[in-house]
């Protein structure tokens, strides 16, 4: 009887299978979420939107994303990844293709709610989905390069976009409304190719040998056991657990750091003739605006392969919050633009960090259903900082002219959001387990004892 072949191994090829395809995914998604900041260096006198109505029309998107975020995950959990997946994709991609018509603020703003609830769930979908199919450790590395699309897709999309953007006319319309127009087709392409290409579940996968499921699904099995044995895990229970709000609420603190750099970096780097009598061209603009993502890339590889080899979530989460904090206050007081833009870079590369090891924690004490739930509640609470902020930041710039107190109020509350992470891990006494060599790689067959160790 041949040998069963070992975790590593499967975890390796369900990686190199899942995850390319996975990213452009969340390239696509985040190129369709973030172009309205592109779109605004024309859009806003067009429609004649002020900055605090651009800032509430951007961040209105996560009010329908967050009403449907929950019931989305467990629609996900139930019907399978590859059907609802599809769907979100489909859905978004003719919504934002519909951002090219609006005529006013009025429908930029149900245009954006509409955006909103159309992809509501693909992100923490793709969170649990990844739960589905890796155990804890490998799965770090395979968060780390999903969540490296975000960064991608600025480095792809900003030297595109803007100068299509600036554009007066592409094919009889304006610039801007025919970016949002050909950035909407590969979301809809892809959405059909998800259905083709997309495996619900390890015991689906017709690409993986008989022996290879059971050396993958023993790990699961294993790993939801003794998380089954050691937490209650309702989809009542996760919901009300004071972990999950408070990991949800240190995932408020991350995000507020994406807020500059999704909807306003363009903005900013546009404020520089103002502060330094600097001026850029669209394409100079453009790859000065991927210039910070294309920094945090190596960063965010690294930080994640020493949070693997370690075992360690809690610092690697708040660590960089704390010089994402620092990073954001100081950058509009730089000396020059080649400074300001360093800054800046700093703060992008603390967020990626933060965020593909903070995804490790919920699953630390939670399975099935009751993941699924938490999983999007905690996105749901955090990303409404991308409601509030976006309004609360171009309201501050209206009224003081510069966006320094925006960037002041981001800085807080990323300090606040990792200050959060350690009084909790303190608080409990160990409330985040981090996962250790033998958690992840002693099952790598099946019959084979499994065994967990709750603290190092």
């Amino acid at each position: 009887m041949a040998d069963p072949p070992p975790l590593s191994s499967v975890t390796r090829k369900v990686i190199w299978r899942l995850l390319p395809f996975m990213m452009l995914l969340y390239l696509v998604n985040y190129v369709d979420r973030a172009n309205v900041g592109y779109a605004a260096t024309r859009m806003n006198s067009e429609l004649g939107l002020s900055a605090a109505a651009f800032g509430l029309g951007a961040g209105i998107f996560y009010l329908g994303y967050m009403l449907f975020e929950v019931p989305s995950n467990i629609l996900l959990h139930k019907v399978g990844a590859r059907i609802w997946i599809a769907r979100i994709l489909i859905t978004w991609g003719f919504v934002s293709g519909l951002t090219s018509l609006v005529q006013g603020p009025v429908s930029f703003y149900l245009v954006r709610i509409l955006l909103g609830v159309a992809e509501a769930g693909f992100y923490p979908g793709m969170i649990l989905y990844l739960t589905y199919w890796l155990p804890r450790r490998p799965r770090v590395f395979a968060t780390s390069l999903f969540v490296l699309a975000i960064p991608l897709s600025n480095v792809v999309a900003a030297p595109i976009s803007l100068p299509m953007v600036a554009q007066p006319h592409i094919f009889g319309i304006t610039g801007w409304r025919f970016m949002f127009l050909a950035e909407c087709i590969p979301a809809i392409v892809l959405g059909v190719v998800t259905l083709f290409w997309l495996t619900s579940r390890p015991e689906q996968a017709t690409w993986l040998s008989r022996p290879e499921k059971e050396v993958l699904g023993a790990a699961l099995d294993a790993e939801a056991a003794e998380t089954t044995r050691t937490v209650r895990h309702s989809v009542a229970s996760a919901l009300r657990s004071r972990r999950v709000l408070a990991l949800a609420s240190v995932y408020f603190g991350i995000n507020f750091g994406l807020v500059a750099l999704i909807f306003f970096l363009p903005q900013i780097l546009t404020s520089f003739k103002q502060q330094y009598g600097a001026s850029y061209s669209p394409l100079q603009l453009g790859l000065l605006t991927a210039l910070p993502y294309l920094v945090s890339i190596p960063v965010m590889l690294a930080w994640g392969w020493h949070s693997r080899r370690t075992g360690e979530a809690t610092w690697h989460v708040a660590l960089p919050m704390f010089v994402g904090g620092i990073s954001t206050s100081a950058a509009l007081y730089m000396s020059s633009p080649p400074l300001a833009i360093a800054a800046i870079s700093v703060t992008a590369a603390a967020v990626f960090c933060a965020i593909p090891v903070f995804w490790q924690l919920p699953s630390e004490f939670l399975t099935g259903t009751a993941a699924a739930a938490a999983i999007a509640l905690i996105n749901t609470i955090g990303v409404s900082s991308n409601f509030v902020g976006p309004y609360l930041m171009g309201w501050l710039r209206d009224s003081t002219g510069s966006f320094r107190p925006g960037m002041f109020v981001i800085a807080g509350f990323m300090v606040l959001g990792g200050i959060l992470a350690l009084a909790l891990r303190r608080a409990t006494g160990q409330p985040i387990p981090e996962p250790t060599e033998r958690t992840l790689l002693a099952s790598s067959a099946p019959g084979l004892e499994f065994t967990t160790e709750e603290t190092r």
